[in-house]
């Protein structure tokens, strides 16, 4: 049998490619904020002992920051721009991780997001690094298929 049989490496967080409905570029550098958790109830009835009950309460998802080098692409704002204007657009999208032949793995898939914030990278006449546009969506959940 070779070393590396039966071997179950972890994936390398640098091959994913983001999905997100009626975005036409989307090679984003950078995404943060996948993540759910659910609140913690703690109950106790007045006969009980001191130790209280813990119950499952609301669940929740983080928002998702993603961020691109910045370019003549105007999706992004477009998109935050209906938010600013009252015409709040919803849009579902995916995460979609990579193995080492680019072939998808897994996917999280988000639902029901909308721009909360968008920013620009701070210039800096100094450096030479690409500037950067980022992008921080509200999700109201986040499945992993």
């Amino acid at each position: 049998m070779s070393p590396s049989a039966g071997r179950n490496d972890p994936y390398r967080k640098f091959n994913f490619i983001v999905e997100i409905d009626g975005i036409t570029s989307s090679g984003f550098l950078f995404v943060d904020g996948l993540e759910s958790a659910t609140e913690v109830v703690d109950y106790r009835e007045g006969n009980e002992m001191t130790t209280p009950r813990k119950l499952p309460g609301l669940s929740k998802v983080s928002n998702i920051t993603l961020k691109r080098g910045f370019t003549t692409n105007r999706d992004l704002w477009e998109w935050r721009k209906k938010v600013l204007d009252g015409a709040t657009e919803r849009r579902n999208g995916s995460i979609v991780v990579l193995n080492e032949a680019r072939e998808p793995v897994f996917r999280l898939n988000f639902r029901n997001a909308w721009p909360c914030r968008w920013k620009v990278g701070g210039l800096d006449a100094l450096e030479n690094q690409v500037l950067l546009e980022e992008i921080e969506l509200v999700v109201e959940d986040l499945r992993l298929e």
